[in-house]
């Protein structure tokens, strides 16, 4: 018996990273899995986003689980492709039980050198699209009186990040997002609730320009990375976290064991939290 057997999960950003390990996971307990992410690239995300080849091996791994599976390419902007995707869920599947508003992008530069598409870009996925996610699935929710939805927020959901002025305040946004989904939907036996990850190794920070952040000078390594990780959490042993313990996270929140959660943020962040913090580079003059 797996945790959700019988469950429908609909999954933004589900070709790689965090949104395949909760696909995986979810397809490992029992669900039937769509997954929804978009090929085409964003002009100024320093990174590759997902490939026909990543939705490709997300599906294999998902019906190798013995699970169905839908795989549609689409950006979490477009609300008639999100529309569509809730719908064909629905004629595939039946019905759709879990939301993971997952997707979303990074990138690094100073606020006052933020261009207008690069605000636009950072707050119409990780916060507008957020919001376009789950108002596709809801009234589905609504009929059926019953439903999880999960937002992926950030530690930035919660403390500033230097240099990243947009994305900040787009995973402090969808917190108050998730409160307000939370307590319009709970009378109609819905909850939604949100994870703030704390540093993770996934493509989004393991780009040369992030990994030249880390380091604090240019030609940053993996190791670098790595280092850079160990100081990000108080555990013993913790360094960058793998997707699977963000997965473990929402395995927990949609399922029957979190049936009375609702309107929480739920930081896996290694104890970043209870850390005061440091200053590498202080102001001598």
């Amino acid at each position: 018996m797996g945790l959700l057997d019988g469950k429908v999960a609909l999954i933004t950003g589900g070709a790689r990273g965090q949104g395949r390990a909760h696909a995986v996971t979810y397809a490992r307990e029992g669900a039937d899995v769509i997954i929804v992410d978009v090929t085409k690239q964003v002009a100024d995300v320093p990174y590759g986003l997902a490939t026909a080849d990543d939705h490709a091996e997300t599906v294999r791994e998902i019906e190798s689980l013995g699970r169905r599976v839908i795989a549609i390419d689409a950006d979490v902007r477009d609300q008639e492709a999100l529309d569509g995707a809730v719908a064909s869920g629905i004629d595939e599947f039946g019905h759709i039980d879990i939301l993971v508003a997952n997707a979303g992008i990074w990138a690094m530069t100073p606020f006052w050198e933020i261009s207008e598409e690069q605000w636009e870009d950072m707050i119409g996925i990780n916060l507008t699209g957020v919001w376009k996610s789950v108002k596709a699935v809801t009234p589905h929710m609504i009929e059926r009186k019953s439903g999880s939805i999960i937002i992926i927020s950030s530690l930035n959901g919660i403390e500033p990040g230097g240099n990243y002025a947009h994305y900040t305040a787009a995973k402090h946004g969808v917190v108050g997002l998730m409160k307000t989904i939370a307590l319009e939907l709970g009378p109609h036996g819905v909850r939604c609730n949100a994870i703030h990850p704390g540093a993770v190794r996934t493509m989004i920070n393991g780009f040369q320009e992030a990994l030249d952040a880390f380091a604090g000078h240019p030609g940053g390594t993996e190791e670098d990375r790595t280092e850079a990780g160990r100081r990000v959490g108080i555990l013993r042993g913790s360094t960058m976290l793998d997707p699977q313990k963000i997965a473990d996270a929402g395995l927990f929140l949609n399922s029957d064991l979190a049936s009375n959660v609702t309107g929480i943020s739920l930081p896996v962040d290694s104890g970043h939290l209870l850390i005061p913090g440091w200053n590498n580079d202080p102001v001598r003059d």
